[in-house]
């Protein structure tokens, strides 16, 4: 086996990118810290195709190098916006349709495992700060909790892997479902 080269990735251009239609899923970052997380994410998001990401409250937004190094362009081809209050903008995605998921430890969270998303339905993902989670407010709001498990004696996992780990979940879960 022979690794691709860039060229026969054959990636689309940002502005294709923009164009085409995408999962129907949004992620919400709750006060998250590190800008290379922050970076992670958007990435994360360019490669599966989400709508959008919404940077909430002290969440740091591009330009920053720390985001560009981990984003690598992503923060050119994903749609964001700052949000000053998480709160408010979980309520305000309720009111759009969209069916809100804090990702948490809590009680009678859903297991990720047992999570299956409702066909045509827009999801928003909440993931919180690298210390303290998502905010308690934001978390008794949500529609659900999913709680991804975990085997080992870590009580969590990093907010970029979370993401990555959560999205894909609800990619194959949804490309099943048209299959």
């Amino acid at each position: 086996m022979r690794k691709l080269s860039m060229d026969e990735l054959n990636r689309d251009s940002v502005e294709a990118f923009k164009n085409k239609k995408k999962i129907p899923l949004v992620l919400v970052l709750d006060n998250v810290r590190s800008l290379n997380n922050v970076g992670s994410v958007f990435r994360t998001a360019d490669a599966f195709m989400a709508e959008k990401v919404y940077l909430c409250g002290i969440t740091g937004k591009p330009p920053h190098r720390d985001i560009e190094k981990t984003a690598l362009g992503a923060t050119e081809s994903v749609d964001w916006e700052h949000v000053p209050d998480t709160l408010e903008l979980v309520k305000r995605l309720q009111v759009d349709g969209f069916k809100v998921c804090a990702v948490e430890q809590a009680e009678r969270s859903t297991m990720l495992h047992d999570f299956q998303p409702e066909p045509g339905q827009h999801y928003a993902f909440v993931l919180g700060n690298e210390v303290f989670g998502v905010e308690q407010d934001v978390v008794s709001t949500s529609d659900m909790v999913l709680e991804i498990p975990q085997f080992g004696t870590k009580h969590s996992l990093n907010i970029s892997v979370a993401t990555g780990v959560v999205v894909w979940d609800f990619l194959s879960k949804t490309l099943a479902q048209e299959a």
